[in-house]
């Protein structure tokens, strides 16, 4: 993804890019062109966590973070890194509420104080992990996947196998911007990224409503 240079002066409430372009906090997209650039210079997940945390403007969509419930421990690691992230962002996770990666997810958001929620696939909130902040037993199974993926505002995936594929596809399925951490299987429309801080930034830029485009939608069958 191209470098984007991000500006703050919060005195204002003013956030503008190296082209001078201002975000419209009440419509969440960028306008104008004042080759006037001031404020501090910010980082991509320190202007998304001002936009979610102290703007006044915040949106809170849910970001999914899907992947194996028998992860590794790189995949465990990189799990809790990226709900941490996600929680000092502001943002929500959105995960499938048990085991392996979701909880891992859930663990590093509830480290820093932030919200979980647990789509369940069976009718019992006791199925969740113990840091799970919101579980919802939903009673679909499987199905729960494009629930999870339309309820998103992107999705970060994380290893996984069959189910986390099935997840994977409903995100692009929906037009939701998919990044793909080392280990997740390859699929077209999925964004590669090397590591939970690329991640995370790469969730900055759709929270920052910056040059992220949603996937295509796959082809419907024809047979």
């Amino acid at each position: 993804m191209p470098k984007i240079d991000l500006y703050l002066d919060p005195k204002r409430r003013l956030l503008r890019d190296s082209a001078g372009r201002t975000l419209d906090l009440g419509a969440h997209r960028w306008v104008g062109n004042d080759d006037t650039v001031s404020g501090a210079r910010i980082g991509l997940v320190e202007a998304a966590a001002w936009l979610q945390r102290t703007s006044g403007h915040a949106r809170r969509e849910p970001v999914a973070v899907v992947g194996g419930r028998h992860a590794s421990a790189d995949d465990l690691a990189r799990a809790h890194a990226v709900g941490a992230g996600l929680a000092i962002m502001g943002c929500v996770v959105l995960c499938g509420g048990r085991g392996g990666v979701a909880r891992a997810a859930c663990e590093g958001a509830a480290g820093q104080g932030g919200t979980s929620i647990g789509l369940l696939p069976g009718d019992s909130v006791d199925e969740a992990n113990a840091a799970v902040t919101i579980p919802l037993a939903t009673g679909i199974g499987a199905a729960r996947n494009g629930v999870l993926a339309r309820a998103a505002l992107c999705m970060v995936a994380i290893g996984g196998g069959y189910n986390t594929l099935a997840a994977i596809a409903s995100g692009l399925d929906a037009g939701k911007p998919v990044f793909a951490l080392p280990r997740t299987p390859p699929i077209d429309g999925v964004k590669p990224v090397a590591s939970a801080e690329d991640a995370l930034d790469a969730v900055a830029r759709v929270v920052l409503s910056l040059h992220v485009h949603p996937a295509p939608a796959l082809p419907e069958s024809r047979a």
